[in-house]
């Protein structure tokens, strides 16, 4: 064997050994996600992947559903729970595959041939190892490192989506569930005034018109209260469907009315940079962009070189001296030489570049919507609070004095009832609605809130 085939052959076994050492991970990249969900959510995020882990998240769902169900709690559970997020954690696997993958040597090839002419016998052996494979092993190992990040950033950023979705919907389950339960007082109310109208009518104390009034009331009210307990239902199954509950875990409780307003608004200061600065949709664009960067430069590479084969042959003929050599495989770029592959691989990384330059304008505003959002929901919750409903309080109390003084009836008692327990209603939406906005608020900052945060007016 000459020195120079033997040179070829050692260092292409040594790059053999080398590439056989590429291995999977111990923790197969959770470990970042882990660490990037569980610093903007406080919550404990784990994949299940065997028996063990699933009783151990079985009995911390049931810790959590053996009391009413606050907001962190339902979030805790759909962490643990969701059948999509644990789908979404097979995206580690499948990206590291690719990474390990990449850093080994293409299986070598052995050819073999036996040709028996009369007497003779003519025997060729050859050994054959693609060197593109090998040249190009550290670049292509280095573009799967970068998209495995990348990939590692968006089921991060899957995690938090569902936190968020989650934080709403609870707090539209449980503003339902406080709605039916002033829906059902409007309704007992229409129906105590058309019982009382119905008496008053048959004993000729009341016209066919009053009458009728009261009983479209109560008729409006009975489709008013079955429309909200649909909602109920509706908004109730959304918040199961994403803590992935089923069985006896559905019939979890929740708590009888929503959190009070907080006494002032959030003041968050150079929002916009924050959030381009915090969001993980746009560092996984941008790590996104890059791969594909390196992924282009590849592709310049080696557009000229699709085919390049070094092989060792050792052949053997009756009656003659044994014959050895190397032979090298090279395609020619007759027809093809890479400017579709080049082009496409351009193509590709615009389309990035400009998926995350919409990103980031997208990112900046949402910023600014969700906190317009934000501020006219707490507005209009503090309305109501400091205002219609401390009024409506006060008209009752006096409609109670003059009741009591016999200047009003009992019918202007009741509509009364009826429309401070309406007032109440419309401040149970804007409460839901402001810590729905707030929820939007957090999530289009990248999950978290800054920790400059003021509560000045």
């Amino acid at each position: 064997m000459s020195s120079l085939m033997r040179r070829t052959v050692s260092g292409v076994a040594l790059t053999l050994l080398l590439g056989g050492c590429a291995t999977f991970s111990k923790d197969g990249g959770f470990d970042s996600v882990a660490q990037l969900s569980e610093a903007r959510l406080g919550q404990t995020v784990k994949p299940v992947r065997n028996s063990d882990d699933a009783k151990a998240v079985e009995a911390s769902i049931k810790n959590l559903l053996a009391k009413p169900l606050n907001a962190e709690d339902a979030v805790q559970i759909a962490l643990l729970n969701n059948r999509g997020l644990q789908a979404g954690y097979a995206e580690l696997g499948i990206a590291e595959a690719d990474l390990v993958q990449a850093g080994r040597l293409q299986n070598p090839r052995f050819d073999f041939k036996h040709i028996t002419q009369g007497a003779d016998t003519m025997i060729e052996r050859t050994f054959t190892m693609s060197l593109v494979n090998l040249i190009m092993l550290p670049q292509a190992s280095r573009l799967e490192r970068q998209r495995f990040e990348a990939v590692k950033l968006q089921v991060a950023n899957q995690v938090l989506r569902l936190a968020a979705d989650t934080r709403k919907a609870y707090f539209e389950a449980v503003g339902a569930q406080q709605s039916v339960m002033y829906a059902r007082q409007v309704n007992a109310a229409a129906e105590a005034g058309a019982e009382l109208g119905g008496r008053m009518a048959r004993v000729g104390n009341w016209s066919k018109l009053e009458q009728d009034r009261e009983q479209v009331f109560y008729a409006d009210a009975t489709a008013a209260l079955a429309r909200t307990e649909q909602e109920a239902v509706r908004a109730r199954e959304k918040l199961t469907r994403l803590m992935g509950l089923w069985g006896s875990e559905t019939q979890f409780l929740l708590p009888e009315r929503l959190p009070d307003l907080p006494a002032k608004p959030l003041q968050v200061q150079d929002a916009e940079a924050y959030a381009i600065n915090n969001r993980l949709d746009i560092q996984a664009a941008r790590q996104q962009t890059a791969s594909l960067a390196s992924s282009l430069g590849l592709t310049r590479t080696t557009r000229f070189i699709n085919v390049l084969d070094l092989g060792y042959l050792r052949n053997t003929d009756s009656g003659l001296p044994r014959a050895t050599g190397y032979e090298l495989s090279l395609e020619i770029p007759l027809f093809d030489w890479g400017s579709a592959r080049v082009a496409k691989a351009e193509a590709i990384y615009m389309q990035s570049a400009n998926h995350l330059a919409e990103t980031a304008v997208n990112a900046r505003s949402e910023v600014r919507e969700s906190y317009l959002g934000y501020r006219s929901a707490y507005d209009l919750a503090r309305h109501y609070r400091d205002n219609i409903v401390p009024l409506r309080k006060q008209i009752s109390d006096e409609n109670m004095l003059r009741y009591n003084g016999m200047l009003i009836s009992v019918f202007e008692l009741l509509a009364d009832a009826r429309e401070q327990v309406l007032s109440v209603n419309g401040y149970i939406n804007a409460l839901k609605d402001y810590w729905v906005a707030q929820t939007d608020l957090t999530a289009a900052l990248g999950g978290n809130l800054p920790a400059n945060l003021s509560n000045k007016e």
